[in-house]
């Protein structure tokens, strides 16, 4: 039992300089945050007839998913974590995950639009973040706030709602640096 906690505990200590690692690398830049929004009201997808234009028409972000945000923003400003640049896709709980966590409206970008019911765009619109990430160099951030599908479609990673995913561009290569679930 003994064995047992201090293997945990050591996983933890590991853990915890792994994060640190990882803050370490943001912080000195080149780095783009890709960051699934926010959590939102129960659903998936949004609901039929919906409007871009229109957050009425759309599923948004729950009161927990507002506070998610800003835990976003204070865990990036805590650690001294520049960002030059934030877009973000045009629905509303992508663009409201970005104002709240950045403190400012973010840049809607269409090639952050999700992909859940537009998987024929798919290549189009992880290229050009693709290409993107390529032109992000130190001391430079660029953050981008959009959707599950995006992230997987570009990474492989599906991740949880307002967790980062840090990558960059290496060899004309999107990598995954790592991994920040914002808690």
């Amino acid at each position: 039992m003994k064995r047992l906690f201090l293997a945990g505990l050591l996983a933890l200590a590991s853990l915890a300089h792994a994060d640190d690692a990882l803050w370490a690398k943001l912080k000195a830049g080149g780095n783009v945050l890709l960051i699934r929004h926010a959590a939102t009201e129960p659903g998936l997808g949004d609901p039929p007839n919906f409007f871009l234009g229109d957050c009425r028409t759309q599923r948004n972000l729950s009161d927990a998913g507002r506070e998610e945000a800003r835990r976003v923003g204070r865990a990036l400003k805590w650690r001294a974590v520049a960002v030059s640049e934030v877009r973000a896709s045009q629905w509303c709980r992508t663009l409201e995950t970005a104002e709240l966590a950045f403190g400012h409206p973010p840049v809607p970008w269409e090639a952050l639009n999700s992909l859940h019911k537009d998987p024929d765009r798919e290549a189009e619109r992880t290229r050009a973040v693709a290409a993107l990430v390529a032109t992000v160099r130190p001391p430079q951030n660029v953050a981008l706030v959009t959707h599950n599908f995006n992230i997987r479609a570009l990474t492989g990673i599906s991740p949880s709602t307002a967790e980062i995913i840090v990558v960059r561009g290496e060899g004309g290569k999107v990598v995954v640096v790592g991994r920040l679930p914002v808690q």
